[in-house]
């Protein structure tokens, strides 16, 4: 269908007029005031002079480009939306939405670690068995992956169209508080946090501030492992709710990982729709109401309320279909209005996921896929892989200190010490008592207990496996038997539901790998936002990649726990600026009634490689170190080396 031209006239301010119209670079002087600036007698010139001419010159070269692809020389909404964001400058409203955004992104980023912080604590607390822990590893897996893949999708894409970014981004954050369960509600944030922002900036200042906005997922990152190192081994901040039950310390600290949310949410109360939202569904005079907003509150904070946003009309397509669809929409009986507007809704997505491979976006589509692809393999296979080999360090160093106790015979003694680490096999113990000590690590395998008094006794990975337990007391006790055999064995006060020992059960050198993992991140993020718009994203992405698939073979020289995190910290150093060149460039590649889709897909896209990456990177944990190391080199030189044949987007009107 043709397009034809549709225009909005907004309301003039006050003492309108041609006067009133003003350029910002006389605005608000008179001429004696202009005629004093000092530099004129230097011959320097002014700093609004200066500004007027970049415009200009960027202007030229829009019009030369234009010229050059047989376009008309009308000027499109792309082009008049830059000139206005020029005009409505950057400042205090920017910063503000930058720090609500940045709010949302930090609870995203918390979200990526609670579940493994808490996870071992709410095993233990969950009473459960070791095939229990093995499906509930995995559900969580499942969920937080999987999750983030079904709802980057189902976020993305209807808010290209029918949708109000601002309301899924807080909805989005809602669903975050509103879920006290250990599963992933909120990774559809991310396509719509950078799409939000992007239209509040103007090109000069597009690659920058998005590339500012990502470290907040580092400063989640931070904060969810500053907080659990603080929170859960402190054993004693519980709340106990009688004898067996207990606010254990892992569920405050869920809590208090809901609090970046919150402050999101009541932010994104405060903050405007996107303008450029309503310019491309035909609401104009709110657009034109938000963009004067944008003005005058950046200039008022600057000391120059008195300029005037002089917009009065914006120029825009709107194809016949919408027009027939807005008549359907306001006619008929409210179902039918209903049903319009949905049914039209639904077709707009599914138009608007066909269209990314269309002809002109297929190859960059398939390109930016694979880079996506390729960068979240490797770097959450990785991520899975350092704290699990870590682990299974700390278990081999462990186990080779276990002590083996044979066919001993224990009669008439009293342990009042702890037992750590042993195999008690084939042993006796007559006439013995066990009171008000720690048993961690030990088995008791085809032993015999007779006579025995057990008190006060707290254990942890400890088993008593084909015992036989002869005229033995337990009190207050709690112990754990595989296949024994009782005589006359009592129980007194026996200890109910599942006790945690924090000291033993939270090894806090996880929290403070994570803790400096996502430390390690701050200097790539610095410099991929001081060199986004100076190198280009393309350099930025594919030399990230490239260095970080280096750093890679590295890990093979990693024999020891203090190695790997060196390694850790030094691949995230190094592949954050590559995640950062990819969120722009797929803000700017994509027109805006696809931006949000494509990243939506792409995301999600990122996610089903994150599951695969990690089932397989865990599963040669223990095994071998080369096949992971060589898989996760592969996909990212593969990646760097393919993002170098995406468009460089830093001249780039966002369409």
């Amino acid at each position: 269908m043709s397009d034809y031209p549709y225009q909005a006239d907004f309301p003039q301010q006050e003492g309108g007029g041609d006067e009133d119209a003003r350029s910002d670079a006389t605005e608000g002087h008179d001429e004696d005031a202009e005629a004093m600036y000092e530099g004129e007698y230097q011959g320097i010139p002014h700093p609004d002079e200066i500004k007027a001419a970049q415009r200009a010159a960027r202007a030229e070269a829009r019009k030369k480009a234009r010229l050059a692809a047989a376009m008309p020389d009308e000027e499109d909404l792309a082009e008049q939306y830059e000139n206005i964001m020029e005009d409505c400058g950057h400042g205090r409203f920017q910063w503000t939405l930058f720090i609500v955004l940045g709010m949302a992104l930090m609870a995203d980023g918390v979200d990526g670690f609670v579940v493994g912080f808490v996870l071992p604590s709410a095993e233990k607390d969950m009473c459960l068995s070791n095939a229990n822990k093995g499906m509930l590893g995995k559900s969580q897996v499942k969920s937080y992956f999987g999750g983030r893949f079904n709802k980057t999708c189902c976020y993305g894409t209807p808010s290209d169209n029918g949708s109000s970014k601002q309301f899924k981004i807080t909805a989005a954050c809602f669903h975050l508080i509103e879920s006290i369960s250990l599963e992933d509600v909120i990774g559809g944030t991310i396509p719509i946090v950078y799409t939000y922002f992007a239209e509040f900036l103007q090109m000069d200042k597009r690659g920058e501030h998005l590339s500012w906005l990502c470290m907040f997922w580092m400063f989640g990152g931070l904060y969810a492992s500053f907080t659990a190192w603080g929170i859960i081994p402190h054993y004693g901040w519980g709340i106990s709710l009688g004898t067996q039950y207990q606010i254990h310390t892992w569920r405050v600290f869920i809590l208090v990982c809901m609090f970046p949310a919150i402050i999101a949410l009541i932010g994104l109360v405060f903050m405007p729709e996107s303008p450029r939202f309503f310019l491309e569904n035909g609401r104009h005079d709110e657009a034109w109401m938000i963009l004067r907003q944008v003005h005058d509150t950046n200039w008022k904070a600057k000391g120059e309320p008195e300029r005037v946003f002089t917009v009065s009309n914006i120029t825009t397509p709107k194809t016949q279909e919408d027009e027939f669809i807005e008549i359907q929409s306001d006619t008929g009986t409210s179902f039918q209005r209903w049903t319009v507007r949905h049914t039209n809704l639904l077709k707009q997505v599914m138009q608007n996921v066909i269209s990314l491979a269309a002809p002109d976006l297929r190859l960059q589509s398939l390109f930016l896929a694979i880079v996506w692809f390729t960068m979240a393999f490797s770097y959450h296979g990785l991520s899975v892989w350092f704290p699990d080999m870590i682990k299974y360090m700390q278990y081999e160093e462990y186990e080779s200190k276990v002590k083996l106790f044979h066919r001993e015979r224990v009669e008439r003694f009293h342990f009042n010490f702890s037992l750590v680490n042993q195999i008690h096999k084939e042993g006796e113990y007559v006439h013995d008592k066990f009171m008000n000590i720690e048993i961690k690590s030990v088995k008791f395998e085809d032993s015999l207990f007779e006579n025995c008094y057990f008190e006060d006794v707290r254990s942890t990975n400890t088993y008593f496996e084909n015992c036989t337990i002869k005229n033995t007391v337990f009190y207050n006790t709690d112990s754990k038997f595989i296949d024994c055999q009782m005589e006359n064995a009592t129980f007194l006060h026996p200890k109910k539901g599942c006790h945690l020992n924090f000291q033993e059960e939270n090894d806090i050198v996880i929290y403070m790998v994570s803790f400096l993992g996502s430390l390690a991140t701050l200097p790539g993020n610095i410099l991929s936002a001081l060199f986004m718009d100076k190198i280009g994203r393309i350099k930025i992405i594919g030399g990230s990649m490239l260095v970080s698939a280096v750093c890679t073979f590295l890990l093979l020289l990693s024999f020891s726990q203090g190695a790997v995190i060196l390694f850790q910290c030094l691949f995230y150093a190094t592949s954050v600026a590559a995640w950062n060149g990819l969120e722009v460039i797929t803000v700017e590649i994509y027109p805006s009634a696809k931006r949000c889709t494509a990243f939506g897909v792409l995301n999600g896209t990122c996610k089903l490689a994150a599951i695969i990456g990690s089932f397989i990177f865990a599963k040669f944990i223990g095994v071998t170190k080369i096949i992971p190391i060589f898989l996760a080199f592969a996909a990212l030189a593969c990646g760097g080396l393919l993002a170098t044949k995406l468009p460089d987007t830093r001249e780039k009107i966002l369409e």
